[in-house]
């Protein structure tokens, strides 16, 4: 007997092959028989009619932050919503395990630099999550069972770092006892199923006392110790992240790339390539990394967007525009300084400066303050000026955008949320992505959905794409689309039996409203431990989504069931090739 039957529903089994209309059967979490309309004769405990509608396999998020939101929150929510059913964590450098079982000052040095550096809620990351292991193993276990969703996760460099060395992770080198030390530990995490490393060399990344994360530290050789602990292990990647990463990769940021998939004979990716037909020739030089890579024998993959998804500002709490540089030490005064400083017209004048110089580089777009737009206010000072663009604003009073823009956040105490228009969403850069989307190294996401939760909101990126893909700008077919959100992914991470609907599969399945398949605006949601806030996104049009089987999304609620798998590397996952 079945356990549950999908009857008449139009599949996209994301292999790219054309749609059809069929019957869908699941056992025991699987799928256990795909037939045309009237030929399953096998009785089913449960069934439902799905004329009209699409089912997909789950889509797979290939970059999130979900390692601590799922102990409070197993639904990982808004993604979940929007039919991801596999997330992979872990990613930048950055997990929650391994932790020295004897300095218990790790943990709270690793929730000060989550907060900081992912901007995720302090307070829900010292009350919502347990802490209560040391081994990247006890970590995973203490996910087991669980979770609403499929989770993998990369071990990151930093907490390896910060075990073996202590506080001398931050700006130190490991001696040779202490290398071997760290790759040991390594080891034991893709024995316990870590999918491999996770480490930044970017120049954005900080801790929570200001000082460049660990893995900054490390130099080529300690990298490439670590990629060959990686090569291994069945079913492992690599996940790195550079300072060119944000714009375009220098010589040697390449050769690093390089060395590390060829030295591990795995993938390895990096978040995120940003195109924008303004800079044409960030593409080309990006993608030469992974022309370089397979002529090496590795393979070097770019994750992008296939959305624009805004990341809101402020001058209240710290952002991208901090990074801008000469901004930094501004915007870290107390608020009452930090006003009277940016109200100074020749503070504002050089930081104007500064903004618009080659040495701000890809940050240069966020100093286009007359495309702004006011968030919310907290003032009687602004009150009606939500939802304008400082441009007009700024006319009415006779000011420059910057100044005005001051103006209104100082009347807030700085409190004021912003939002900047992107600048890439022109009909150039959007045929540009077009034909990024169709190099071999190239694959959709980059949601980062776990971090920065109150200033952006890039999980529900699956649900807008497929509904641009069927009623905007249609850039590619529907089944590319969920080939592209599923099997792609799937085949990156060496996932077994998922990503296609196909007989003897997992289970995990999206069914949604073609005509009405969308991501709802994002709003701030004060729904985290302590009652932080973050941005979430209402699904549209989604009907329903299984996770191994089992329903855990109707009608954008979550069901309460949590079916989910913590993927661990070799048992859930294979080896990719890399030539």
């Amino acid at each position: 007997m079945l356990d549950h039957l999908i009857r008449g529903a139009t599949v996209v089994d994301g292999t790219g092959a054309p749609a059809r209309v069929a019957n869908v059967g699941i056992r025991g979490g699987r799928i256990a028989v795909i037939a045309a309309p009237g030929s399953v004769d096998e009785p089913a405990r449960t069934a439902e009619n799905a004329d009209g509608f699409v089912l997909a396999p789950g889509f797979i998020d290939p970059h999130t932050h979900y390692d601590a939101q799922l102990f409070w929150d197993p639904y990982a929510t808004p993604s979940l919503n929007h039919g991801v059913t596999t997330v992979a964590g872990g990613n930048c450098g950055f997990t929650l395990a391994p932790l020295h079982p004897d300095r218990p000052e790790d943990a709270d040095y690793t929730r000060r630099m989550m907060s900081k550096v992912e901007g995720m809620s302090l307070v829900a990351l010292e009350e919502g999550a347990p802490w209560n292991w040391h081994s990247f193993g006890e970590y995973l276990d203490a996910l087991e069972g669980r979770i609403a969703v499929n989770a993998g996760f990369m071990v990151g460099h930093c907490a390896l770092r910060r075990h073996v060395m202590g506080e001398a992770a931050v700006g130190g080198q490991p001696t040779e006892p202490q290398l071997a030390r760290m790759v040991q530990l390594l080891h034991d995490a893709m024995d316990a199923g870590a999918w491999g490393l996770s480490t930044t060399q970017s120049s954005t990344h900080s801790d929570g006392d200001g000082q460049p994360v660990a893995s900054r530290h490390a130099r080529p050789t300690e990298l490439i110790a670590l990629s060959r602990a990686v090569g291994e292990h069945e079913g492992t990647q690599l996940e790195a992240i550079v300072a060119g990463c944000l714009d375009q990769f220098t010589d040697d940021e390449i050769d690093l790339l390089v060395d590390m998939t060829t030295a591990a004979g795995r993938p390895l990716n990096w978040n995120v390539l940003t195109i924008d037909a303004a800079v044409p020739e960030r593409v080309p030089r990006q993608l030469a990394a992974s022309g370089r890579a397979r002529q090496a024998g590795g393979r070097i993959v770019a994750l992008t967007m296939p959305i624009l998804t805004p990341m809101n500002m402020s001058l209240g709490t710290f952002c991208a525009l901090n990074l801008i540089p000469g901004w930094g030490d501004i915007l870290a005064l107390p608020v009452s300084e930090r006003i009277e400083k940016l109200r100074d017209p020749d503070v504002r004048a050089e930081m104007l400066r500064r903004a618009d110089s080659k040495e701000a580089g890809v940050f240069r777009r966020l100093a286009n303050f007359e495309r702004y737009v006011i968030g919310d206010t907290y003032s009687d000072a602004n009150e009606g000026l939500s939802g304008r663009v400082v441009r007009d604003i700024a006319a009415e009073r006779g000011q420059d955008p910057f100044h005005c823009l001051v103006e209104i956040c100082a009347s807030d105490r700085l409190r004021t949320v912003l939002w900047p228009m992107p600048a890439d969403n022109d009909p150039a850069s959007w045929e540009l992505r077009q034909r990024t989307w169709q190099h071999e190294d190239v694959l959709l996401g980059g949601s980062d959905a776990g971090a920065h939760l109150d200033r952006m909101c890039g999980a529900p990126y699956t649900t807008r794409f497929i509904g641009d893909c069927l009623r905007g700008r249609e850039l590619v077919p529907l089944e590319q689309a969920v080939k592209m959100l599923t099997d792609d992914p799937a085949q990156l991470f060496g996932l077994r039996e998922r990503g296609r609907i196909e007989e003897g599969f997992h289970a995990d399945l999206v069914l949604f409203d073609p005509e009405r398949i969308a991501a709802g605006p994002a709003t701030l949601v004060h729904d985290l431990p302590g009652d932080s806030p973050r941005l979430d996104s209402k699904a549209i049009g989604v009907v329903s989504v299984r996770v191994n089987g089992v329903e855990v999304i109707r009608d954008d609620q979550v069901t309460g069931a949590v079916p989910g798998t913590v993927l661990r590397s070799g048992r859930d996952t294979r080896t990719v090739a890399t030539k």
